[in-house]
């Protein structure tokens, strides 16, 4: 991994199909300000070269053919918190991106993307900024805003100082074990406040709870 800035960022190539694969491994590794270590095509070999070159960068399809990049993103992102993840999709699904900032990714783009917007994107993650494709922006709004108007107001006043302060850190994509090393608790423990904070919102999954704390955080909401 890469500590100086000078140095170019090490990059780890995600997707299972070989010619976008290879496209994104010739663009990236004519830049100057990036280097390609590692490539892989399926979600066991994303988790073994992460592991193994420990990247700064890695670019993640969303759909890979032993499960998803999601989930590989959460596990690299719990084993490697130095190690930030752009997203890359076919498709844009907010359920997805939703899910992506939960697991920790900094990104979320489209295929469609244009090269050079590619490379600043990956720039701008670099340098520890996250983003989202414009086009799924306003999907996610959305979404959010429909979460948000089933809520009662006077949800949060039901959790606990302690469950507060894990939603905050839930919604800003920290895994369990990350919350765990910042409250003083055992990832169990984390585990079990999570599904509390789920239940006493009537909510099933962190996305949600992500989604429900952009809205109470959003312009006049509590910080």
């Amino acid at each position: 991994m890469s500590n100086n800035p000078s140095q170019p960022r090490t990059l780890l190539v995600v997707d299972d199909h070989e010619v976008v694969r290879q496209g994104l491994v010739a663009l990236l590794g004519r830049r100057p300000e990036f280097h390609v270590v590692a490539e892989a095509g399926t979600v066991a070999e994303a988790l073994d070269a992460a592991r193994r070159f420990q990247p700064d960068l890695v670019i993640m399809d969303v759909r890979l053919p032993d499960g998803s990049g999601i989930e590989a993103c959460r596990e690299i992102r719990a084993d490697l918190p130095n190690t930030r993840v752009v997203m890359l999709t076919s498709y844009p699904d907010e359920d997805a991106v939703l899910s992506a900032i939960v697991a920790g990714a900094s990104g979320y783009l489209l295929k469609q993307v244009r090269a050079r917007d590619l490379v600043a994107a990956l720039e701008s993650v670099a340098r520890g900024e996250s983003l989202l494709d414009p086009a799924v922006t306003g999907r996610v709004l959305d979404r959010v805003r429909r979460i948000a108007t089933s809520s009662e107001p006077d949800e949060l006043a039901q959790l606990t100082p302690q469950e507060q302060k894990i939603l905050l850190l839930v919604a800003e994509g920290k895994t369990n074990k990350e919350i765990a090393a910042e409250v003083f608790l055992s990832d169990k423990t984390v585990k079990n406040y999570v599904s509390s904070i789920l239940a006493k919102l009537n909510l099933e999954r962190r996305a949600q709870a992500a989604a429900y704390m952009a809205r109470i955080r959003g312009p006049g909401g509590p910080r």
